[in-house]
C-alpha cells in the first residue's frame, strides 16, 4: 500500500545534511575570496586608498580571523593559534574580541604579509575541516559556520569595492580584470507603477538565512505610493548636472550642501571629465559613460538632491521591500563587477535592476526593527551598534555575490559614503 505522505526526516539526518550543505558552501566561499585576489600583485594588496576602504590583504585575514575567533578558538578544544599577534591586526571592531589595530591605518600592515596571510587562510581552513570531520557539530558551531560564510560575501563585495578605490586613485588608471561590459541602444522614460496604501508586513519571515537586523517581522502602515520600474541613469544624471544641479543649494539638505562644497563635488565619484566627454573609472579600467546604464558612486545627499530636481522622493525601505517582493525576483546578481544597462523595451508593469545593479538609497533611517535585540556576547556588535546616523539601502549591487541578496536586506551607510555601488530609484506620492 503506497502513501502520498512523504517519510519524516530524522533530527540526525537533518543535521547531517545541513552540516554537508554548509561544508559545501563554506570552501566554495574562501575559495572564491581567494580567486578575487589572484589578479592582484602582493603590493596592490597592502595598500589603503582611503579611511573608508581597508587593502585586500586585510579583507583575507579579517575573514579568516573571523572563523578562527567566533568557531575555532570557542569551540574547538584541540585547535591552536595560527599567530596570536593576529586577533590584535584582524579584528575590525568587535570590542568584546579585545584591542586592535586602528581601521585608518590598515595599510600600513607591511607585516603580516601576503604569504604569511594564505598561510593563515590554509590552516585555519584545515582547522575547519578537522572541526567538521570530528562528528557531532552542535547547531550552534553550524550557525556560526552560516553566518561566517555571509559575513565573508559581505567582504567579497568590500573586496572588488576597495579595489576600485584603489586602482582609482593610481596614475596609470589599471583595470582590475577586463570585462565585457553591454551597453544599450537607448534608455526610454521611467514608467511608474502605482502600489495601494494599507497594513503590510515586512521583515525576515524566518524561513532560511537572514542577519538579525532583517527581524522581527511586523506590520507597517503605507500610503499609496509609486515606484519607478529601472534605476535612475547616468543620461539622466548628466541632465541633472548640466542643469546646475551641483550648484543649486535649494535641492541640497544642510549637510549636503556643505559637504558638497567642502568636497568640491561636481559629478558621481570616479567620473572624470576629458574636455566634455566625461568617463568612469571601472573594475575595468576607464570607460566612456553609457546614458543608458544605472547612476552608481552616489551619496546618500547626492541621491535625494537628484530626486528633488526630478519633482520626486525617495521610496522609503519599506515600500521598496512591499514593492520588490510583489514585482520583481530575487534572482541571481552579476557579482562580475559589470552593470546590467536601462533595457531598451518598456518594461510591462514589473520591477527592473532590483538585485544586481546598484544598491538603491532610501530615506529611511538605519534603525531597529520593534523588538530587535541583539545576540548576546561578542557576535552581538555585528549590526546593531551601528544603529545611527545612517541610511537603509535595499537590493543588491553588480559584484555582490551570488545567493546573497534577498527583499528583506538592510544594507546601510552614512549619507556622505559613496565609494559602494549606490544608486537610486524615485518613488513618488499617489
Amino acid at each position: 500500500m503506497s502513501s502520498d505522505k512523504a517519510a519524516p526526516v530524522s533530527v540526525a539526518a537533518y543535521k547531517k545534511g545541513r552540516v554537508g550543505a554548509l561544508r559545501s558552501r563554506l570552501f566554495d566561499t574562501r575559495a572564491v575570496s581567494l580567486s578575487l585576489a589572484e589578479p592582484l600583485s602582493d603590493e596592490d594588496q597592502v595598500v589603503q586608498a582611503m579611511d573608508d576602504a581597508s587593502p585586500t590583504k586585510w579583507h583575507l585575514g579579517h575573514t579568516t580571523w573571523f572563523f578562527e575567533s567566533f568557531l575555532l578558538s570557542e569551540l574547538d578544544k584541540s585547535y591552536r593559534l595560527f599567530d596570536e599577534d593576529f586577533a590584535y591586526c584582524f579584528n575590525s571592531y568587535y570590542e568584546g574580541k579585545g584591542e586592535r589595530h586602528p581601521r585608518t591605518y590598515r595599510g600600513l600592515l607591511t607585516r603580516p604579509g601576503a604569504d604569511a596571510v594564505r598561510a593563515y587562510r590554509a590552516h585555519v581552513d584545515d582547522g575547519l575541516e578537522r572541526f567538521l570531520d570530528a562528528g557531532s557539530v552542535e547547531d550552534i558551531a553550524l550557525d556560526i559556520i552560516e553566518l561566517g560564510i555571509n559575513h565573508e560575501q559581505q567582504h567579497q563585495e568590500l573586496l572588488l569595492t576597495d579595489i576600485l578605490s584603489l586602482f582609482g586613485s593610481q596614475p596609470l588608471s589599471p583595470a582590475y580584470k577586463q570585462a565585457v561590459i553591454s551597453e544599450a541602444d537607448k534608455s526610454y522614460p521611467a514608467i511608474f507603477i502605482a502600489f495601494d496604501g494599507g497594513i503590510a508586513e515586512v521583515g525576515h519571515s524566518g524561513g532560511g538565512f537572514s542577519y538579525d537586523n532583517e527581524g522581527p517581522r511586523h506590520e507597517v502602515l503605507l500610503h499609496p505610493f509609486a515606484l519607478a520600474d529601472r534605476c535612475v541613469t547616468k543620461g539622466e544624471w548628466l541632465d541633472f548636472m548640466d542643469d546646475g544641479g551641483y550648484e543649486t543649494p535649494a535641492l541640497w539638505l544642510s549637510d549636503g550642501w556643505a559637504t558638497v562644497n567642502s568636497e568640491n563635488w561636481r559629478a558621481p565619484l570616479y567620473w572624470e571629465d576629458h574636455d566634455g566627454d566625461w568617463r568612469q573609472m571601472t573594475l575595468a579600467g576607464i570607460r566612456p559613460i553609457d546614458p543608458a546604464a544605472p547612476v552608481t558612486h552616489v551619496s546618500y545627499y547626492e541621491a535625494d538632491a537628484f530626486a528633488r530636481w526630478a519633482g520626486r522622493r525617495l521610496p522609503t525601505e519599506f515600500e521598496w521591500e512591499r514593492a520588490s517582493s510583489e514585482l520583481a525576483e530575487e534572482g541571481r546578481t552579476l557579482g562580475s563587477a559589470a552593470y546590467r544597462p536601462s533595457p531598451a523595451g518598456k518594461s510591462n508593469g514589473s520591477l527592473l535592476q532590483m538585485f544586481g545593479d546598484v544598491w538603491e538609497w532610501t530615506q529611511s533611517h538605519y534603525s531597529p526593527y520593534p523588538g530587535f535585540r541583539p545576540p548576546q556576547g561578542a557576535v552581538g556588535e555585528y549590526n546593531g551598534k551601528f544603529m545611527c546616523s545612517q541610511f537603509v539601502l535595499k537590493g543588491a549591487s553588480c559584484v555582490t555575490p551570488d545567493g546573497h541578496s534577498r527583499h528583506t536586506y538592510r544594507n546601510f551607510f552614512y549619507p556622505h559614503q559613496r565609494w559602494q555601488f549606490m544608486g537610486l530609484r524615485l518613488a513618488e506620492d499617489q
